[in-house]
């Protein structure tokens, strides 16, 4: 015989988490909106202030990083793809022996937004590590 109050509970619990999930994607999807909304000229020149080195052509966040040699090169690109795949957000890579060119922007949104800053944060950083 089946006991009518541990079914209660059971739905309580999948109501419960149900409503947990729910909320988890509606805070998701803020966030994602957030990243993806397009920047005014005032917040892209308050991002950039925090990104020395890079600049703005075209819509697009830019930066080009000089190494030894080509195999300084290729490892700093290697480095870029955990990040930029973990975001979801990849740069644009041009390659030229010891030099690496990149540029960020959002093309669903048509212009730069949080998410190429956010990155841009990530890989000035991981130009700086050995």
């Amino acid at each position: 015989m089946s006991n009518p109050l541990s079914k209660t509970m059971q739905l309580g619990f999948i109501t419960a988490s149900l409503i947990l999930v729910l909320a988890s994607s509606t805070h998701a999807t803020e966030v994602l909106e957030t990243q993806t909304h397009l920047l005014s000229q005032t917040e892209v020149s308050k991002h950039m202030e925090n990104l020395p080195g890079w600049t703005i052509e075209n819509q697009q966040l830019c930066r080009t990083y000089q190494f030894k040699d080509f195999v300084e090169a290729i490892d700093f690109v290697n480095r870029l793809v955990e990040p930029a795949e973990i975001a979801g957000h990849h740069p644009d890579i041009n390659i030229s022996y010891n030099k690496v060119s990149l540029s960020l922007t959002t093309h669903d949104a048509g212009g730069l937004t949080q998410k190429d800053f956010d990155l841009a944060e990530v890989i000035s950083q991981l130009s700086t590590q050995p």
